[in-house]
């Protein structure tokens, strides 16, 4: 059933290689329901039925849902992850505003 959503993910990260340093050597996996992408072994990205999510730092996190992401809850009951922003779909199909994103969530979870 995850399968898409990983197919899906890698097709992402192809779209945006030009744009973005270091998706080159991203690792896409299956992810509970859906999939995930990491980079030097830390997850930084997931597709799953809830939506694009992208672990970011609270400034961060706080722009997007001026911008209407929502925060990342796998399953109705579950913990809401606060480190991670659900995207909306008006970002996720906006290439360059996607990069942008993307470039900042790698680039944190380097630090």
């Amino acid at each position: 059933m995850a399968q898409p959503y990983l197919n899906n993910l890698q097709h992402i990260i192809e779209q945006l290689q030009p744009n973005v340093q270091r998706l080159d050597t991203v690792i896409c996996k299956h992810f509970f329901s859906g999939a995930a992408a990491y980079l030097e072994g830390r997850l930084f990205m997931s597709l799953s039925p809830v939506g694009l999510a992208l672990k970011l730092p609270k400034n961060s996190i706080e722009e997007l849902f001026e911008k209407g992401a929502i925060p990342l809850q796998y399953f109705p009951k579950a913990p809401v992850k606060k480190d991670y922003a659900v995207l909306p779909v008006s970002l996720v199909e906006n290439t360059d505003d996607l990069a942008h994103w993307v470039q900042q969530s790698i680039n944190f979870n380097l630090d």
